[in-house]
């Protein structure tokens, strides 16, 4: 799950506004119907879990223009669970989308009722993580590192947040 595209330390404040972002667009699909804008998150999560969220064009938009106008200071966190946790939107994302496209194609309500259900999650899991820092992803990551699912060796930092720590405290002296 490691990888140098995706950075070990990412800031938590700018990983909530991408939430808040994605909470947005969920809101609008599942209240209008517009069920496309799925592809388009589908294919940011996967640009973000593949490529980090140097590829991602809502990161860079919230990079480049949302978090500037936040004042509140970066708040280092662990990558990978983030890395993740865009793993499990964009698998919900590509999900949607088939569904979506089957929907369409075969006029199957079953279908459209997964797209919902799974639209409604699209909103959930952002609004958790946009609101209150909750990450349902990092969060089962978590589960699966204690289960010895996902090797320690992917995320040193998840295990010892001191280290997290350390290297603030090191860059503000720094910076200083």
């Amino acid at each position: 799950m490691s990888s140098s595209r995706f950075p070990a330390v990412v800031d938590d404040v700018t990983v909530r506004l991408i939430a808040a972002v994605v909470l947005v667009v969920g809101v609008i699909a599942l209240a209008t119907g517009q069920w496309w804008l799925y592809a388009v998150l589908a294919v940011d999560f996967s640009l973000r879990a593949a490529l980090g969220p140097k590829a991602s064009p809502v990161a860079r938009l919230v990079q480049r223009w949302i978090r500037p106008a936040v004042a509140a200071q970066q708040r280092p966190t662990a990558g990978p669970p983030k890395r993740f946790a865009a793993t499990i939107g964009a698998l919900m994302t590509v999900a949607a989308t088939v569904l979506w496209i089957v929907s369409l194609t075969t006029g199957s309500s079953v279908a459209a009722g997964w797209v919902i259900a799974i639209g409604a999650v699209m909103v959930v899991f952002p609004a958790l993580e946009s609101i209150f820092g909750i990450c349902v992803g990092c969060l089962l990551f978590s589960g699966l590192m204690r289960i010895g699912l996902v090797p320690e060796e992917v995320c040193l930092e998840c295990a010892d947040i001191t280290k997290r720590r350390e290297r603030l405290l090191a860059e503000r002296a720094a910076a200083a």
